[in-house]
């Protein structure tokens, strides 16, 4: 079992500042092995599921970019995505459509698709951080206010969320052409609310959001 944060094998610098590897060496030095990070995109658009990716680190291993998904450029996305998946220790994405998170209402939808990225792990972690939430599995975890800027797990995992659903909203696109989603991946933008006005919801639509009630609103 490590000692201490240098043993951990995590770099940090010149030790002046916390790096975003600061709560996995901190974990490894209390001996834990399978740190998962966890983070979900899509609360927020009108249209699409909300997705949660799950990604455990490699112990020691940083990743030079991993940043909060919203920071990073889609091609940096892109790129980040393909490393992370290649050369993480494992990795889970976990999906709740647009139907479900209807009638269970976007907060528990989230919850529900970080659980099952959590899931999707090939075998299960033995710690979790979470950006500013909490799930129910009986496992040891931590939830961080602003996470995804402080924990390189927790950003690893945005950046899967994040890529993984705007894959789909792109297959979507093809589906459903009218609407624009390949552009704004389902978010409010004024196209959007001006196609919702000419053509009404499609399925992949959140009927109980207010922008799809009202566009105008």
């Amino acid at each position: 079992m490590p000692s201490s944060k240098k043993q951990s094998g995590f770099d940090f610098g010149d030790g002046l500042a916390p790096s975003l590897y600061f709560f996995e060496a901190d974990l490894a030095g209390r001996g834990y092995a399978r740190i998962a990070g966890v983070d979900e995109a899509g609360r927020g658009p009108l249209a699409g599921p909300v997705v949660a990716g799950c990604v455990i680190l490699r112990p020691g291993q940083t990743i030079p970019g991993v940043n909060d998904s919203k920071k990073l450029t889609e091609r940096e996305r892109d790129r980040l995505c393909r490393i992370i998946c290649a050369e993480a220790l494992d990795f889970g994405v976990g999906i709740v459509e647009a139907g479900e998170i209807d009638e269970i209402n976007i907060y528990q939808a989230a919850r529900k698709a970080m659980l099952l990225a959590a899931q999707d792990l090939n075998a299960p972690p033995d710690f979790i951080l979470l950006d500013a939430m909490s799930i129910d599995l009986d496992i040891p975890q931590r939830s961080l206010i602003k996470g995804d800027l402080r924990s390189a797990s927790i950003a690893a995992a945005s950046i899967v969320a994040k890529t993984t659903r705007d894959r789909i909203m792109v297959r979507y696109d093809m589906e459903y052409p009218q609407y624009g989603f390949a552009r704004h991946k389902g978010y409010g933008a004024m196209t959007h609310k001006d196609a919702l006005k000419r053509h009404g919801p499609c399925p992949i639509h959140r009927r109980s959001f207010r922008g799809v009630i009202n566009p105008d609103g």
